[in-house]
């Protein structure tokens, strides 16, 4: 078995990566969807969550408002900390249960941690490659403008909130290029996943 880490800026492309490795037999563990599943109603991050910013943060379901949330912590670093906090531990502990079953399932997959804060998170522990998908800044903020709907102001204030992408390519061990079109970026993924295969 190989654990390599997938990160990428916001909109750089990291998804389509992901997903074209999935279809591949790569194992996937996605970070963002086990934050998700962490701070569904009745779990101890959501009782965290509620008791530390207060009842107004749960919808009408009980579920976090994740959009008001995340403009409560976006522009205070330190009720971002003390989010993360509560939430990365948890997704830590869930991811590696996750890789322990496939390790027992499937002893020589591809094992893709999917983590869009790879390097600010501080998870890059015992992965034998960091892959990095790149698209240059001003092509990101193309990408989340048109993706999201949302302006430009907001759209250069998501991707500051990010480690730089040209940093997270010096610190990559496998940088994929996704500023060209949709075939160039399936053919360096495609190469990238023989290799990790092999050494599986």
């Amino acid at each position: 078995m190989i654990i390599v880490g997938l990160t990428g800026g916001i909109a750089s492309g990291k998804t389509t990566v992901a997903a074209i490795w999935r279809r591949l037999g790569a194992r996937i563990v996605d970070a963002d969807q086990i934050a998700r599943q962490v701070v569904a109603p009745g779990e101890p991050a959501w009782r965290a969550i509620r008791d530390f910013f207060g009842e107004s943060v749960l919808k009408a379901d009980d579920t976090i408002d994740r959009p008001l949330l995340g403009r409560w912590v976006f522009d205070n670093p330190g009720l971002r900390r003390e989010l993360e906090k509560i939430v990365h531990p948890r997704v830590r502990a869930r991811m590696m249960a996750q890789v322990d079953r496939i390790r027992q399932n499937r002893p020589r997959a591809v094992v893709v941690q999917d983590i869009p804060l790879l390097f600010e998170s501080g998870m890059t522990g015992g992965l034998a490659e960091i892959i990095v998908v790149y698209a240059p800044a001003a092509l990101q903020l193309q990408r989340l403008v048109q993706r999201d709907g949302i302006g430009i102001p907001d759209a250069r204030a998501r991707i500051a909130a990010q480690l730089p992408i040209e940093e997270k390519c010096r610190r990559a061990t496998i940088i994929i290029n996704n500023s060209g079109d949709r075939s160039e970026t399936m053919a360096q993924a495609v190469k990238v996943y023989t290799d990790l295969a092999r050494q599986a």
